[in-house]
């Protein structure tokens, strides 16, 4: 079913080598890769960008980790002189809303230069028309990630529920929605194992189009069961930075786990 993969060249390869499914180029629209960075140095930055940054298209400074980050305006300017685009976790946009200072919040990303913001309720109570006023609000500003789904294992939503708020939440400006997992792949779409839940992503994707969704997959499973059903232009969220040339290259059947997806 990998509906997303076409067999041709490689755009960035080191080798001569057929049958390898073509990734989309950046910047791309579909088939993207969201990296969680969850404390990287600047200087770690620079590292990791000088191998990822050809497979790397957004960048998520975890949940509340900017404000307790040293030199996090040079760290920002270290991304952005890849030009790669970043935002602030959506813990952090919920800390900043439930105390009252979305203003605040705003003026932040705008003077750091953040032109991306993920809007989320997952640790918080938002009723879901003031999230899809949230969204449209903030969406004359800023390319917005709306977050679907509870950190809370004990909150199950219906798979009908999830589609509903998806939509909406594309329909009041979002460019994509994220499907919750956390950083360790327990919730939401998974259960606490990390086993995904297939018929609810099965039947989100009888509504939801699949590259309006990035799919939070932190463990290597997850992100082979998405290939395996989507194609190697799935959208991926919450990857480590060191698996980013892993998953890669998983991607398009050069790891044991898909070695075969690909192959006439």
């Amino acid at each position: 079913m990998a509906y997303f993969c076409k067999l041709e060249k490689y755009r960035i390869m080191n080798f001569n080598l057929s049958q390898i499914p073509a990734r989309t180029a950046q910047p791309r629209t579909s088939g993207l890769t969201m990296v969680m960075d969850k404390g990287l140095s600047i200087n770690e930055v620079h590292n990791f960008m000088s191998v990822g940054g050809p497979h790397t298209d957004v960048i998520k400074l975890g949940f509340g980790t900017s404000f307790v980050t040293p030199n996090l305006r040079q760290k920002i300017e270290a991304y952005q002189s890849y030009n790669v685009p970043l935002y602030f976790g959506g813990t952090l946009f919920e800390a900043f809303l439930v105390r009252g200072q979305l203003d605040d919040y705003i003026s932040v990303c705008k003077d750091y230069g953040i032109t991306y913001m993920e809007v989320s309720d997952g640790s918080i109570s938002i009723p879901h028309t003031e999230k899809c006023g949230l969204i449209e609000k903030l969406a004359k500003h800023f390319t917005i990630y709306s977050e679907v789904g509870s950190k809370d294992a004990a909150h199950i939503i219906a798979p009908y529920k999830w589609i509903e708020l998806m939509r909406a939440e594309l329909e009041a400006g979002a460019s994509y929605v994220i499907a919750e997992a956390r950083e360790a792949g327990n919730v939401g779409i998974y259960r606490g194992s990390g086993e995904v839940r297939e018929g609810l992503v099965q039947e989100i994707l009888t509504q939801i189009p699949a590259e309006k969704i990035i799919w939070e997959a932190p463990q290597k499973p997850q992100q082979l069961y998405f290939l395996e059903l989507i194609g190697c232009n799935v959208n991926l969220g919450n990857i480590a930075p060191h698996e980013i040339i892993a998953l890669e290259a998983m991607r398009i059947g050069l790891r044991g786990d898909t070695f075969e997806l690909y192959l006439n």
